[in-house]
């Protein structure tokens, strides 16, 4: 669906739902607009949620009891800090990275000023050298006082592959660990019962290619008893026949919404699946070499050295580009509006860590071919040199 004659190197930020999938949506959309009150009432929403929640839970490796949907990976952040909002008490910190995606960050800092808590960034450099630098930093960070960890699985804008594993083994049970593992799924290889942590949320439409407002976040056992969604509603008190216990009971209905996306997710991890021979393993490892390429292009274009060792790169990257002179405030970078304007290339540029240094991030998936970042390459020179 994507248009024709732009250059598409920004799937990190929104996904592409192929057409298979949006049909698939339609004909779910359809079902329920023609009698809605036997779809949601009779079980069969529950049926088709409960069988799309049961190939969500085989792909990322966790159960179907600790497996819930939510929109995005925002809304699953957000449901476990409010959740917890209750167990800190004045003094008490949630660390973050300076790397964390903002709209989470700020989550963090609205749940801590509640509490009387405290946000604290650990300062993790960029470029850096190897992934020990983000655990150092991270640990060096925490304190008897700290009771969460938020952390990327794989950063937005320095597009890092952060070693999550290592810091859940370090710090749990003692701190909790929040994984916004926005990015993960579909791009690396990922198994959340495995990670360890007690909360993991992620987004479906990014890289399993699903359509916009599917997500899903999976609670380990020992910590499901006190989670809620952010909005409380009728699984509350009971009050929803959800069919998985009480987890369930709080996510699965809380108003009337368009569930489409969600149901439609088994049908996304197949589509993808069948465009490569070897199944999601090749789909993964061709993303990561097409990336990893698509990189070094820019690196030689720009005359620079690598930000960050390959293997904390999955299939997206970013790289530095020379300081702007503006603000930092646009809503779009100028290096970034005049790639779409001029060469109708859609690759985003953040202000990062403040202006105005910023960067420059590419993404890939399997509609993008090499000579696309040569193209890029040479649109950024170009732009650069004006």
């Amino acid at each position: 669906m994507l248009e024709e004659g732009v250059l598409h190197l920004n799937h990190g930020s929104f996904g592409a739902t192929p057409a298979v999938v949006l049909e698939a949506q339609q004909r779910v959309r359809s079902r329920m607009e023609a009698n809605p009150t036997r779809y949601f009432l009779s079980g069969e929403y529950q049926r088709e949620l409960d069988a799309a929640r049961r190939t969500m839970a085989g792909f990322v490796g966790g159960d179907e009891a600790g497996m819930v949907f939510v929109n995005n990976a925002t809304t699953g952040v957000n449901a476990v800090l409010r959740s917890l909002e209750a167990t800190l008490e004045p003094g008490d910190e949630i660390v973050v990275t300076d790397h964390e995606y903002n709209a989470c960050r700020n989550a963090a800092t609205v749940s801590a000023a509640r509490a009387g808590a405290r946000v604290v960034a650990a300062p993790v450099p960029f470029p850096l050298e190897s992934s020990q630098q983000v655990v150092d930093a991270v640990l060096a960070a925490v304190t008897g006082r700290t009771r969460i960890l938020l952390i990327d699985a794989v950063t937005s804008a320095t597009g890092l592959v952060m070693p999550v594993s290592d810091l859940v083994a370090a710090l749990e049970p003692d701190v909790r660990v929040l994984v916004d593992a926005a990015h993960a799924p579909g791009m690396i290889d990922f198994d959340v019962a495995e990670l360890g942590a007690s909360y993991v949320t992620a987004n479906c439409h990014k890289w399993m290619c699903s359509a916009k407002g599917a997500g899903f976040l999976w609670v380990r056992a020992d910590r499901r008893d006190d989670l809620y969604h952010s909005v409380i509603s009728h699984g509350y008190n009971g009050g929803w026949p959800s069919s998985g216990g009480r987890l369930h009971a709080q996510f699965d209905w809380t108003g009337t919404e368009d569930p489409s996306a969600w149901l439609t997710v088994p049908v996304a991890l197949d589509a993808v699946e069948a465009m490569h021979p070897e199944g999601w393993p090749g789909v993964r490892r061709s993303i990561r070499e097409l990336c990893l390429s698509g990189r070094r292009i820019l690196i030689d274009a720009l005359g620079i050295d690598p930000p960050a060792p390959d293997d904390m790169i999955g299939a997206i990257a970013s790289v530095p580009v020379p300081p702007a002179s503006h603000s930092g405030s646009e809503i779009f970078d100028p290096l970034m509006a005049a790639l779409e304007q001029h060469h109708r290339i859609q690759a985003p540029v953040f202000t990062w860590p403040a202006p105005p240094d910023r960067l420059l991030r590419i993404s890939a998936h399997l509609y993008n071919d090499e000579s696309q970042y040569h193209r890029l390459a040479e649109a950024v020179t170009a732009e650069l040199g004006r």
